[in-house]
């Protein structure tokens, strides 16, 4: 593929760091898209408020009050413009990406839609294949318990066995550092 002198190349990690679960759909923040696409948010929303006929709902909608309350309260900070929101943002799911590349129509815009697009679809093939090996030996699992159940003795290995398989397909999340001051208990 032969790239434009203005195309970026955005790391995968970038990208999936700005997807985000809202309303049940993974969707992008407009201001993480105006970064992305190397505009100003105010920019990107008029874009699209000129068009909003290309928009359905379920390509973009905006987030609510409540839902912005929400959402900011996960990230645990006082201060709404740390994390770049004053006002509820609009919300775009993959296809709504597709279309803000049309809408701005840049180089940069087609380029990193290309790019999240791709993302996108990584993420949907990484859950299809990994959803069925879970089933998979979630079914394996049952049989074998069934057969154990009737006379052999290594229940318990199968059983540590799945565990040990799950924990691989379910990675635990690292524990979060803490932040704040120690108190020292001298006096």
């Amino acid at each position: 593929m032969k790239k434009t002198k203005n195309q970026l190349m955005i790391a995968d990690d970038k990208i999936i760091n700005k997807i985000f679960l809202i309303r049940g759909k993974k969707v992008m923040l407009d201001r993480d898209l105006a970064e992305l696409y190397g505009v100003e948010t105010k920019v990107l929303k008029q874009a699209v408020r000129r068009n909003l006929d290309r928009f359905p709902e379920d390509f973009m909608f905006e987030m609510t009050i409540k839902e912005l309350n929400n959402w900011r309260s996960q990230f645990v900070t006082s201060n709404s413009t740390r994390i770049g929101l004053r006002y509820p943002p609009f919300c775009f799911s993959e296809q709504g990406v597709a279309m803000l590349s049309c809408v701005l129509n840049s180089e940069q815009a087609i380029g990193v839609s290309i790019q999240i697009m791709r993302v996108f679809t990584r993420m949907r093939e990484y859950l299809l294949t990994h959803g069925d090996i879970l089933l998979k030996l979630e079914k394996i699992e049952k049989e074998l318990l069934k057969q154990d159940r009737r006379g052999s003795k290594h229940e318990e290995e199968i059983g540590m066995l799945f565990e040990a398989l799950k924990e691989l397909m379910n990675p635990p999340q690292p524990p979060r550092t803490q932040i704040g001051f120690k108190l020292s208990n001298k006096g």
